[in-house]
C-alpha cells in the first residue's frame, strides 16, 4: 500500500450507518492505525477488485461501440471448434 502521507488529500464529508463506522473503529483500534486509514485501505481495495472490473465492463462496452468487437458467429464457431477437438481428445483410444 502506497505511502499516502505524501500525496495530496482531499477532505470528503460521508455520511455513513453508525454500524459501519463502529466496525472500521474496532478494527483500527486493532491495528493500532487512525479509522482514516482503515477506511483508505478499505476503498483502495475495492477499486483494485471490484472498481477494477466495473472499469473494466466500461471498456469493453466502449469498444463494442466504436467497432472493435467480433461478431457473435464468428466467436460461435471458434467455441464450436474448441469443443470439437475436446471431444476428439476425450474418446479413448483402442
Amino acid at each position: 500500500m502506497p505511502d499516502d502521507s505524501r500525496l495530496p488529500s482531499t477532505h470528503v464529508t460521508l455520511r455513513l450507518p453508525a454500524d459501519l463506522v463502529e466496525r472500521f473503529d474496532r478494527l483500527a483500534t486493532a491495528m493500532e492505525r487512525s479509522r482514516s486509514w482503515v477506511m483508505l485501505r478499505a476503498l483502495r481495495q475495492y477499486l483494485d477488485a471490484e472498481g477494477a472490473e466495473i472499469a473494466e465492463d466500461i471498456e469493453s462496452i466502449a469498444e463494442l461501440d466504436r467497432g472493435e468487437g467480433e461478431p457473435f458467429e464468428t466467436s460461435l464457431k471458434e467455441i464450436e471448434q474448441i469443443i470439437k477437438r475436446a471431444g476428439k481428445k476425450r474418446q479413448p483410444r483402442k
